[in-house]
């Protein structure tokens, strides 16, 4: 199964998604905002498939989070959850970087949905590397 770091900076969101994702047998690492989550992926050097991240927190917000991430592990899939429409239009031009952006409130069955989704997409798109690499 999937390593997944969450950061969201309200305590119960951050418990409810990382209950759920177990639900499904991900390994999860939890971080209480953006600059926790950064310095947990440069301190495992990246080793997580999937990056869950609230878009409004104190500290660093899930945009920067995302950004420096997307710099640092390419093959990282990143995504998005917010509560607030202006938050997910701040989300809009990183479409290149992004899997996608979830809406709070969201279902259990919901986020396990999506993160399902992410994973798939990224072996997806690994696979597709390879292949391209292989023929080259």
């Amino acid at each position: 199964m999937a390593r997944v770091l969450i950061a969201d900076d309200e305590e119960a969101m951050r418990m409810l998604v990382a209950r759920a994702i177990a639900m499904d047998g991900h390994n999860v690492a939890i971080a209480q905002d953006g600059a926790e989550a950064l310095e947990i992926l440069n301190r495992d050097g990246g080793a997580y498939e999937l990056l869950l991240t609230d878009i409004k927190m104190p500290v660093m917000d899930g945009i920067a989070l995302a950004l420096a991430a997307a710099r640092d592990f390419p093959n990282l899939t990143i995504l998005l959850m917010t509560g607030f429409a202006d938050q997910r239009e701040r989300a809009h031009g990183l479409d290149a970087i992004i899997h996608d952006v979830i809406t709070k409130p969201f279902s259990v069955a919901g986020i396990r949905a999506a993160v399902s989704a992410a994973l798939g997409a990224r072996k997806d798109g690994l696979a597709q590397a390879a292949t391209n690499t292989g023929a080259a």
